[in-house]
C-alpha cells in the first residue's frame, strides 16, 4: 500500500470521526436546549396543556378573535416542539384548578373570566379598570402608575409566568388592552423563550409589562419591554399610594 493511499485512508477516517463528533455535540446541544424549553414551559414529553381564550363577541357561533387565534398558533408550535398535547377551551367553561397542567391564558382581562380570576389571585398588585368617566376601559394600574391605552398608537399587555411551587405546572398569562397586544405578547414569549428559560429557570415566576407601539401601522411587530413588574404585580397594593398616569 502506497503512502498516498494510506494518507487518503487516514484523512477519510479523520473526516468520519470529525463528522461523528460534530453530530454528537450538536445532538447533545439540541437535547439540552429542548429539555430546558420543556422545563420552562412545564411540558415534558407526552404531557397535556390547555389554551384558554374568550369567544368572539361579534360572532353568533363559538369562534376566537383573529389575533387571539394567531397567538394560539404560536403557542401550538411550542407545544408541538416540546412533544406535548394541547386542548383549546373557552374561558367560561369549568376547568380544573391551577397547577395541574400547564395553562396558557390569552385575552382581555375585562372580558376573560379565567384570566381575570388568575390575575385577581396571582397578581393582586394589578388593577384592571372596567371603564368609567375617569378611567378608560382596560387601563392597568401597577405600583401606583396607570397605563392607559391609546388605541392604534400605544397599548399595553402583561406577559406573566406564574407557578404554584416546584410541583405545580406554570400558567402563562397574556393580558392585554386589545387583541393585537395578546398576539404581540405571545410572539415576544416565543421569540425569547431560550433567553427567558435561562434567566428564570424551571420554577421562576415573572410578570413583564410590554408596550405595543403603533399597532395600526405595524400590527404586533413593534414591542418594547417597559419593565419587569413582578414584585409590584404579585404584592398586595398599598391603599395610601396615589395613581399616576404613565408617560
Amino acid at each position: 500500500m502506497t503512502d498516498t493511499v494510506q494518507d487518503l485512508i487516514a484523512s477519510g477516517a479523520a473526516l468520519v470521526v470529525g463528522l461523528a463528533l460534530g453530530w454528537a455535540v450538536h445532538s447533545a446541544y439540541a437535547r439540552r436546549k429542548r429539555a430546558r424549553e420543556q422545563a420552562f414551559f412545564g411540558l415534558p414529553d407526552g404531557s397535556e396543556c390547555v389554551l384558554v381564550t374568550h369567544r368572539d363577541s361579534t360572532s353568533a357561533h363559538w369562534s376566537i378573535p383573529r389575533h387571539d387565534a394567531l397567538a394560539l398558533f404560536g403557542i401550538a408550535a411550542v407545544v408541538e416542539n416540546c412533544g406535548a398535547h394541547a386542548e383549546v377551551a373557552p374561558h367560561d367553561t369549568g376547568l380544573q384548578g391551577f397547577g395541574a397542567r400547564t395553562e396558557f391564558c390569552v385575552g382581555d382581562p375585562t372580558a376573560h373570566r379565567r384570566l381575570a380570576a388568575h390575575m385577581g389571585n396571582l397578581l393582586p398588585g394589578v388593577a384592571v379598570h372596567q371603564g368609567d368617566e375617569s378611567q378608560e376601559r382596560g387601563s392597568f394600574t401597577i405600583g401606583g402608575t396607570e397605563y392607559r391605552p391609546e388605541p392604534g398608537a400605544v397599548e399595553y399587555v402583561l406577559l406573566a409566568r406564574l407557578t404554584a411551587g416546584e410541583s405545580g405546572r406554570p400558567v402563562f398569562l397574556a393580558a392585554g388592552q386589545r387583541p393585537v397586544t395578546h398576539r404581540a405578547a405571545i410572539r415576544h414569549l416565543v421569540r425569547n423563550r431560550a433567553r427567558m428559560a435561562r434567566k428564570y429557570g424551571a420554577h421562576g415566576s415573572f410578570c413583564l409589562l410590554l408596550k405595543v407601539v403603533n399597532s395600526q401601522s405595524y400590527g404586533p411587530d413593534v414591542v418594547e419591554v417597559v419593565a419587569d413588574v413582578t414584585k409590584a404585580a404579585t404584592s398586595a397594593p398599598s391603599r395610601s399610594r396615589a395613581a399616576h398616569k404613565a408617560d
